[in-house]
């Protein structure tokens, strides 16, 4: 963290030389910082702790995914799409699958689509204890995110054992996934389930009713709600301000609408009660965990699709849409019947959150409050520059 004195003609001033009466700060957090999943900087202007102006770098972490998918083949862009949101990754592989599934009229067997919804909802779990941790370690409550990030590697263990990879899975394939299940995974997934939800309450303990948390967050990083869907929040940033609006609700996909979840909501807006959906979330993710599992029917996990290396997808378009723990996913493709994608979209929520909103709620914050509105809005800064 620096900072420079700016006087009021745009002249800069080094400390403790002769300055204006009326002054202001430049200030600069990150771009490394605890409380963003990514090389994400905040330019401050503040008038002693206030903050008068802020602007968002996402930095360049991860760049243009949607021009580099036009220049590969189809099957190749499968490992390049989950780098758009690291620490949630998989929503993106279902929707570049299911666009090219939907405009080539591919039939996904049930199998796997249950199989989907249980790598989507892992990955759900994952990213929010990712995000409990990254707030906590705003406000100097360091014991959650050694407990958090830990129990989210039991998470990162399924997924190495399911697809080979930790943090990208490479799993989901147009016509459905990889491979099966291996065998005892389903008593592996439940165990680390009840694990997760047992530990909940030792989370509520420590952090979601420590004191310094609600005096720190209750009140601080309000998001209007008569601005919250002018401004596209979508996600827990939306439901926080008590919007119960979920793609898995309203416009089901896979199987999610044989499923039965609730969608958490809060009132208050603030970085509190984003916080607190996450953490209602985690409860329903499990339960949905569960129901796959319970119900999930035998067959075969993957509709065969030509060689992939001389695969020409039909002429067309399609637009399809994903509930991702960050919020509301969608991609737009286009295909000119060629061995590559001719265009595709990717309209995340972090360029929204991250920078859009963030931007607004930053303006008449306290310096000490920054990084964890910040942290609260949730945004993946690859995706910003994609």
């Amino acid at each position: 963290m620096s900072s420079i004195i700016t006087a009021n003609d745009g002249r800069d001033i080094m400390p403790g030389a002769n300055a204006p009466e009326n002054r202001e700060y430049n200030m600069f957090i990150g771009p490394n910082h605890p409380g963003i999943e990514g090389n994400f900087a905040l330019k401050l202007v503040v008038e002693g702790d206030t903050i008068v102006r802020a602007k968002t770098e996402a930095g360049f972490l991860h760049r243009g995914f949607e021009k580099l998918m036009e220049e590969r083949l189809f099957i190749q862009n499968i490992a390049i799409v989950a780098r758009i949101c690291v620490p949630d990754p998989d929503p993106n592989e279902e929707n570049y699958a299911r666009a090219i599934e939907t405009i080539a009229n591919i039939e996904v067997p049930r199998r796997a689509q249950f199989i989907r919804v249980l790598v989507l909802e892992l990955s759900r779990i994952g990213s929010h204890l990712f995000t409990f941790g990254g707030h906590a370690g705003t406000i100097g409550l360091y014991t959650l995110p050694n407990w958090s990030i830990s129990d989210r590697d039991r998470v990162l263990e399924l997924f190495e054992e399911l697809t080979g990879g930790r943090v990208y899975h490479i799993y989901n394939m147009p016509g459905g996934v990889r491979r099966d299940l291996p065998s005892g995974f389903k008593q592996r997934v439940l165990d680390v389930m009840s694990y997760i939800e047992e530990r909940l309450p030792e989370y509520d303990d420590i952090f979601f009713n420590n004191k310094i948390l609600l005096n720190r967050a209750q009140g601080i990083g309000v998001l209007p709600k008569d601005k919250a869907l002018e401004w596209g929040a979508t996600g827990p940033d939306l439901r926080g301000a008590g919007f119960a609006h979920d793609v898995r609700k309203d416009d089901p996909y896979e199987v999610y609408g044989e499923l039965e979840f609730e969608v958490p909501t809060g009132e208050a807006s603030d970085a509190y009660s984003r916080l607190m959906v996450r953490r209602r979330e985690i409860e329903q993710s499990i339960s949905i965990v569960r129901q796959v599992l319970d119900k999930m029917p035998e067959g075969p996990v993957w509709n065969k699709q030509p060689n992939p290396l001389k695969w020409r997808v039909p002429a067309g378009d399609a637009y399809v849409r994903t509930e991702s723990s960050k919020g509301e996913y969608a991609y737009y493709m286009v295909s000119d019947g060629g061995i590559r994608p001719y265009r595709v979209h990717v309209r995340g929520a972090s360029v929204t959150h991250g920078v859009h909103i963030l931007e607004h709620m930053l303006t008449g914050a306290r310096i000490e409050d920054a990084s964890q509105i910040m942290f609260s809005m949730d945004a993946c800064p690859p995706e910003v520059d994609r």
